[in-house]
């Protein structure tokens, strides 16, 4: 069966990331695998100086003491975790969700999604970690690292689940934005929903021929579809059309060269999802075959 892989923490974004998976999940059929990752101890990779004028039988003391101390820390974050997600299945459950299994593993985040990701046809991940600093609106450090790996479709749930009516699709010529079309028209998820494909920028032949085509494409689909191009900043303009209840969803490229798919994951800023406050639905070339 087809998974969803959703990552679980103790973050306030766990509960929307629950709802959007059993959202995910009833529209397809997928099963949802609940990931939660226990990172290793800090103490292991930042060894404590025993040197000094401590003897020989304080160190031993005192090493004893701290592995101690380390066994124990792991354990109770292996109860904690185990506590997280055995609540979090208990959620996707009563929320409709069909097949829902537990992964508590212990070790790094991207390794433990990788072994996941065989069966993986989309990653639900929260805008912020459990760790992020809520008052200076960054988005969780875990987030660039999934998406940059990820091999399938992330979703970035936002901090409030609601059941999208209406999605817009960040329209571009690259081949992620392709990609999505092509996943929209042939799949399940967005059956129901009115799409909006926006370019945002300057208007040219080649955006208005495969904006026309990518119209086409979703409408032979059964879709109803608007198309618009706008000129300005697309952080500007795509967070504009996203607000006040204008679009549910916002559908993104992750990568490429053109500037709208540099905005989202990279070296220059991550201000698209910090502003859009819908969850957003990315898509790399390569995803999905």
């Amino acid at each position: 069966m087809d998974r969803i892989v959703a990552l679980i923490d103790a973050s306030p974004y766990s509960k929307s990331v629950i709802e959007h998976a059993a959202w995910v999940a009833g529209k397809t059929g997928f099963g949802i695998d609940l990931l939660h990752v226990v990172p290793h101890r800090p103490s292991a990779d930042a060894p404590i100086n025993l040197t000094g004028n401590l003897t020989l039988g304080a160190r031993s003391e005192l090493l004893e003491k701290l592995s101690r101390h380390d066994e124990e820390a792991a354990q109770l974050a292996r109860e904690r975790g185990r506590a997280l997600i055995d609540a979090a299945k208990a959620q996707a459950e009563s929320a409709g969700a069909g097949e829902v299994r537990t992964r508590l593993r212990t070790g790094g985040l991207l390794e433990s999604v990788q072994e996941l990701e065989d069966e993986a046809r989309l990653i639900v991940i929260g805008k912020r970690g459990e760790h992020a600093d809520f008052a200076s609106m960054h988005l969780g450090s875990n987030l660039e690292r999934v998406v940059r790996a990820a091999k399938t479709p992330v979703l970035v749930a936002s901090r409030a689940f609601k059941t999208p009516q209406r999605a817009l699709i960040a329209f571009d010529t690259g081949p992620s934005v392709a990609k999505a079309v092509d996943h929209i028209a042939k799949g399940q998820l967005f059956k129901g929903m009115t799409l909006h494909l926006l370019h945002a920028g300057e208007e040219s032949r080649a955006i208005t021929d495969a904006m026309d085509g990518a119209a086409n494409t979703l409408e032979a689909a059964g879709y109803t579809v608007e198309t618009s191009i706008v000129s300005g900043e697309p952080e500007t303009v795509i967070a504009g059309e996203t607000g006040e209840g204008k679009a549910d969803l916002l559908v993104m490229g992750a990568y490429g060269h053109s500037r709208i798919r540099r905005l989202i994951i990279g070296s220059t800023t991550t201000q698209m999802i910090q502003r859009c406050l819908v969850p957003v639905l990315l898509f790399r070339p390569e995803t999905l075959g």
